[in-house]
């Protein structure tokens, strides 16, 4: 009897143990699944844009060279995204090299004090499918504001040259630069107060 109630005891144990590790790995897969994945921009196939209208009868492009942007989800809709980023001032290309000089200077953008502006979202609201309004603040010559951009999703796949999974994104935004006071003696006669912002990203998620 005595054996009989041993056995019995480390079989009721195995079971109890047995629970107990598949209860564990549940709540293991659950948490990797509701972990927020982080996406970071591939450089290569992204690019962040600005324009402007110059004499009010022109448009006027140029591009940061150098700047990156983190999201971070759970959602594989993207739908509670939260994006931040950042641009490197002295990256700054309009194929002109003295007006390119012009801008980083202290007349413009004034890089050697402010060399970065910053986005970071607080609001993701879908408003169609695919797409976003993303609220957020931007830090630019030492002053942020809010500002609202709108978001479009372009859909994930797998990249068969790096094996990751990416998605692409496109954003849509426009700032008055006079709100930041870049070019504050600029007229709008002849640069347009209005800047508007394109960037074309392929998240590489991490």
């Amino acid at each position: 009897m005595l054996k009989v109630s041993v056995s019995t005891a480390f079989y009721h144990n195995d079971i109890y143990n047995m629970k107990n590790i598949i209860y564990i790995l549940i709540i293991v897969f659950t948490v990797q699944i509701t972990l927020a994945q982080n996406w970071k921009n591939d450089p290569d196939h992204s690019r962040l844009e600005f324009s402007t209208t110059h004499m009010l009868i022109s448009e006027v492009k140029g591009i940061f060279k150098n700047f990156e942007v983190k999201m971070n989800a759970k959602k594989p809709d993207f739908s509670d995204a939260v994006i931040e980023l950042t641009a490197f001032i002295n990256s700054i290309d309009t194929e002109v090299e003295a007006r390119d000089k012009h801008l980083k200077s202290l007349d413009f953008f004034d890089e050697e004090n402010y060399p970065v502006m910053v986005f970071k979202s607080n609001s993701f609201k879908e408003t169609g499918k695919n797409k976003y309004k993303v609220t957020g603040n931007l830090m630019l010559h030492n002053i942020t504001k809010q500002i609202t951009v709108v978001m479009i999703y372009n859909g994930t796949i797998v990249n068969h040259n790096t094996n990751k999974t990416t998605a692409g994104f496109q954003i849509l935004g426009e700032i008055n630069r006079l709100d930041f006071n870049v070019g504050a003696k600029a007229p709008g006669s002849v640069i347009s107060e209005d800047v508007a912002i394109v960037a074309n990203l392929e998240m590489q998620l991490q």
